[in-house]
């Protein structure tokens, strides 16, 4: 178990900052989340972690222990690729066996540490195939099993599910976790899909640009997001973003009235003009009976209906602009009619025209 702390860390690439003054600290044993759309700097994070891209400024502690300068080899972490990388011409044991034979432990103990390590990921029938005998699902088991087997300070893992289909995916996404919390060794896990992202880690950190945007656990960053990205980015289906006037700490536009909070209903009677108000599908339900005066509505024509099983996903022309909501099905919803959309209690954002951040994230 080990605890990370990373300081102002930088790397540019000539006159682009790929990564930009970036700081975390890891609880012991913490399962941390990159998350962000490509070319955001969450794998050039994983690799400056690792020892395999050097950082242009900042620093890199493992448990109080600067490991900045140090090669891959001095840091202790093991890293699990996209791609498996492993060794075609070897078998599933002598894959898993390579680094603690590199590091001339005695045969016995290689022995029991390989056949410990398959057990616990349930590949122990699989030690004398090789690789091209192995489902994608088996494959990332060895891969895994090849990193753990050696018990290392600190797991690293570059979107080691990307290559598996959907229902492998949810499968190994929940044997990494129970795995990762039963060894309770300190993980770090890049992905692009923020169901991931929401499902598995303790804390995410949320990236765009080189910049962490926002760094927290998965349900403060879905109910209380800082900006406009962070709360577009993570849920799905994404947050529905509409522009209104301000009327006296409501949000009013063409067809449609939403009550914020009291916190944000509070922040925004500080402000004039325009603001972005943003409100997810899955808050958003049909009208039944009388609104009353104190309950935000949207009304709006159906324009497309997207069955999702026992809910539906619709779409609705509000003045201009297209407004999405999921909720469960009923007989009423065809495309063409009028509908009339309530809004959860609490459920709507509020986010700055110009800036973008939420009118209760904290000034920069």
């Amino acid at each position: 178990m080990s605890v990370i702390a990373i300081e102002n860390l930088n790397k540019s690439f000539g006159a682009f900052n790929a990564v930009d003054n970036l700081n975390l600290t890891t609880e012991d044993g913490e399962f941390v989340v990159l998350v962000g759309p490509s070319g955001c700097g969450k794998t050039t994070t994983m690799r400056m972690i690792a020892g395999l891209e050097g950082s242009t400024s900042g620093s890199i502690s493992i448990d109080g222990e600067d490991v900045t300068e140090q090669t891959p080899s001095e840091r202790d972490v093991a890293m699990v690729f996209q791609n498996y990388a492993l060794y075609p011409h070897l078998t599933v044991f002598e894959n898993m066996a390579f680094c603690l034979k590199v590091r001339k432990w005695p045969k016995e103990k290689i022995d029991a540490q390989v056949r410990k390590t398959a057990k616990a990921l349930d590949i122990e029938s699989l030690l004398e195939r090789k690789p091209s005998a192995l489902s994608g699902g088996q494959r990332q088991r060895v891969a895994l099993g090849r990193a753990i087997v050696r018990e290392p300070r600190v797991f690293l893992m570059d979107e080691p599910l990307s290559n598996l289909d959907a229902k492998l995916r949810i499968e190994m996404r929940a044997e990494i976790v129970k795995l990762c919390r039963r060894l309770k060794i300190t993980t770090f896990y890049v992905t692009h899909d923020q169901l991931e992202a929401l499902t598995m880690g303790h804390r995410i950190v949320v990236m765009r640009g080189g910049v962490a945007q926002q760094i927290d656990t998965p349900q403060n960053i879905y109910d209380t997001p800082v900006n406009k990205f962070v709360a577009g980015f993570i849920g799905s289906p994404p947050m529905n973003f509409i522009n209104a006037a301000i009327d006296n700490g409501a949000l009013a536009g063409r067809g449609f009235t939403l009550i914020p909070s009291g916190a944000v209903s509070d922040a925004l009677r500080a402000r004039t003009g325009t603001i972005i108000a943003g409100v997810r599908p899955e808050h958003l339900t049909p009208l039944v009976g009388d609104a009353g005066g104190n309950v935000g509505t949207i009304k709006g024509r159906i324009e497309l209906i997207e069955p999702l099983g026992s809910q539906v996903m619709i779409q609705i022309s509000v003045g201009n602009e297209l407004i999405s909501a999921q909720f469960e099905r009923g007989p009423d919803i065809e495309v063409g009619r009028d509908v009339v959309l309530v809004h959860r209690p609490n459920s709507v954002h509020a986010f700055d025209s110009a800036s973008e951040r939420s009118v209760l994230a904290p000034a920069n």
